[in-house]
């Protein structure tokens, strides 16, 4: 069982790579501290999807880690 959920840890994490990368926006690192002064977009289409199944993915992931600790 322990195998398994390792298993599925790891499918998991890689998955959750693959989406954060492929939202990226090009800003880079230089936005997080205030450049840019970009406008405000909101996400649409294949990028709501992605941002979506991104979390559905954190939320399986921590999930099995939790089942994992306790068994």
């Amino acid at each position: 069982m322990k195998v398994i959920l390792l298993v599925a840890n790891i499918v998991l994490c890689l998955f959750i790579i693959l989406f954060i990368l492929i939202q990226g926006r090009g800003a880079g690192l230089g936005s997080a501290w205030g450049g840019g002064g970009e406008l405000f977009q909101t996400r649409r289409g294949i990028e709501k999807w992605t941002l979506r199944l991104t979390i559905v993915f954190i939320v399986f992931f921590f999930i099995v880690s939790l089942v994992n600790l306790i068994l």
